[in-house]
C-alpha cells in the first residue's frame, strides 16, 4: 500500500468525516458537486475517494442529498441507479453521454 504524506490520524478523519456531511447537506436542489470538489472544501484536496467512503459508509448520510455528487465529468455512481432519477426531478439535466450537464448544474459556494 502506497504511504500517503498527508495521511490523516483518526481524529482528522473524524473531523474530516463531519466536513464532508456538512458540506454535503448545503447543495441546493438542481445543482451538483464533485467528490474532489468536496475535498478540497474540507481541507483534504488528495481525498476525493474519501468523500465517497464517507458517504456511502457513515449511518445517516442517506438522509442527504448525497444524489447531488458526481464524480468530476459528471458521471454518477456506478451501481446506483436511482441517482439519475433523483437529480432529473430536481431539474437536473444531462448530455447525451448520460453524465451531467456540469456547465449548468455544477455549485461552487463561495468561501468567503
Amino acid at each position: 500500500m502506497k504511504d500517503y504524506p498527508d495521511r490523516m490520524t483518526p481524529e482528522q478523519a473524524r473531523v474530516f468525516g463531519e466536513d464532508v456531511l456538512n458540506i454535503v447537506s448545503q447543495i441546493p436542489r438542481g445543482k451538483v458537486t464533485t467528490y474532489g470538489h468536496i475535498a478540497v472544501l474540507a481541507g483534504w484536496p488528495s481525498h476525493s475517494r474519501m468523500v465517497g467512503r464517507t458517504l456511502r459508509y457513515t449511518p445517516g448520510a442517506e438522509k442527504l442529498p448525497c444524489h447531488r455528487v458526481v464524480n468530476q465529468v459528471g458521471r454518477m455512481a456506478p451501481g446506483w441507479s436511482r441517482q439519475r432519477t433523483l437529480l432529473e426531478e430536481e431539474g437536473v439535466r444531462f448530455k447525451a453521454n448520460g453524465h451531467v450537464d456540469m456547465l449548468r448544474h455544477l455549485w461552487e459556494p463561495d468561501i468567503n
